[in-house]
């Protein structure tokens, strides 16, 4: 009897293992998708800094689960004309991408971003182009801060078509635009660190890059100004539950609007929405077989187009353009001197805010310099520390516009602690 009875005890443990299993559902999901590298090589950037990217990349890179079936990465280069280093699926392994990595050259010319952001879209995440359906999509852009053309709109484009946008800036640029360019929300997706200090943010932006790339992800694309599409993996099936999305925008409190779909449903499109707004979204998987976590995405649509009839025949204003340039002066461990120059044919602006803070995170500071100025001195500060200096025009119209630069204070002596007062009525 005792060969049976054992051989019970194995059966039964292997149905509760088996139970087990299937109370707490199906596993989670590699990371697969396809990973875009958008390197600044344009003669903006220095050959030192170029190497120091090139390193980072590959650093990042190192570990992902990189292949057929999980990631494809592919490079390119911003210069006058796009150039692709290697595009997806040329190396199926992760030593074979590094080593592309190590050994891509500058290529020196303009900073035409907006042309190479067109040419990904085209070239790299079109599916007619041999992209992956259905997969995960993500950018990450490495660059000085500036372009030598309009990048906004191809990069929306991007966005507009799910892919997910990381922004690493070398600590110049336009910090509003950036912001807009970068996926939401910025500070998530958007990174300002010297070149020599990348290493700091490499394991944040590798988990970032990973998250987007986990395939139960809810995503937004053909945003419009009144519409917009989500999809998201197969999580459930016919028999197994069903969906409830949830849509509310986020400036106003009132009930929900509510959609129930089949578990077999993979995409849902949203109409009859405000333009300009943002609006909270939740996909509620409602099953009694196993347990699957509700997903939640924040999505906002595009401005309204005014009709050809409204668009005004007259010629257009001026630009207004924040500052052209952005010096760093009279640095001392505390405080710091920041001057500009206004954008040649500008308009004049009412006045500048400059606003400043340590790039590895702490509280801004922001101070108010009036019209006619074009300097300031900033107290304060720490020794040895990185900061972020942003100065925005404000012009009569309402609108501003901004540029930002790094600084960095130098070591110093410790702020003296003040005396007692019993020690401080004594004297020396």
């Amino acid at each position: 009897m005792l060969p049976w009875t054992a051989l019970g005890l194995a059966l039964s443990l292997r149905l509760a293992l088996a139970r087990s299993d299937a109370e707490r559902g199906p596993p989670a999901s590699a990371p697969q998708g396809d990973l875009l590298f958008l390197l600044d090589s344009s003669a903006s950037v220095s050959h030192y800094e170029f190497s120091r990217v090139r390193e980072f990349v590959g650093q990042l890179v190192a570990p992902m689960p990189l292949g057929p079936g999980a990631l494809r990465a592919s490079l390119v280069h911003v210069s006058t004309q796009p150039y692709t280093e290697f595009p997806f699926g040329q190396h199926s392994s992760g030593e074979a991408v590094q080593d592309a990595i190590r050994t891509a050259a500058q290529r020196m010319g303009d900073t035409n971003t907006g042309l190479a952001l067109a040419y990904a879209k085209e070239q790299l995440f079109a599916e007619a182009a041999g992209a992956r359906p259905g997969v995960p999509k993500v950018l990450v852009w490495v660059t000085d801060g500036g372009s030598s053309d309009p990048m906004g709109p191809p990069m929306q484009e991007l966005k507009d078509m799910g892919v997910t946008v990381f922004i690493v800036s070398t600590g110049r640029g336009n910090l509003l635009e950036l912001s807009a360019a970068a996926s939401a929300p910025a500070e998530k997706h958007l990174h300002f660190v010297d070149v020599d200090d990348l290493h700091i943010i490499l394991q944040e932006l590798r988990g970032s890059i990973l998250d987007a790339m986990q395939m139960q992800q809810l995503r937004a694309s053909e945003i419009t100004s009144s519409s917009f599409r989500l999809s998201w993996p197969p999580l459930l099936t016919t028999d197994s539950g069903y969906y409830v999305l949830e849509l509310v925008p986020r400036a106003e409190a009132g009930t929900p609007r509510r959609q129930q779909l089949p578990g077999n449903a993979t995409d849902w499109t949203w109409t009859g929405l405000d333009p300009d707004t943002d609006y909270d979204v939740a996909l509620v998987p409602e099953s009694n077989v196993h347990l699957v976590s509700p997903q939640h995405l924040r999505v906002r649509t595009r401005p309204a187009e005014p009709p050809p009839s409204a668009l005004p025949a007259t010629p257009a204003p001026e630009e207004e353009a924040g500052p052209a340039r952005i010096v760093i002066s009279h640095v001392r461990p505390r405080s710091l001197c920041v001057s500009w120059a206004p954008a040649p044919g500008a308009p004049a602006a009412v006045g500048y805010h400059v606003q400043f803070g340590p790039l590895r995170g702490g509280a801004a500071q922001r101070v108010d310099v009036p019209a006619g100025r074009n300097s300031t001195t900033l107290q304060g500060l720490a020794p040895g520390t990185a900061y972020l200096v942003t100065v925005t025009a404000v012009f009569r119209s309402g609108r501003e516009s901004a540029l930002s630069a790094k600084a960095c204070t130098p070591d110093g002596p410790r702020a003296p602690r003040p005396l007692p007062p019993a020690a401080a009525a004594r004297g020396p």
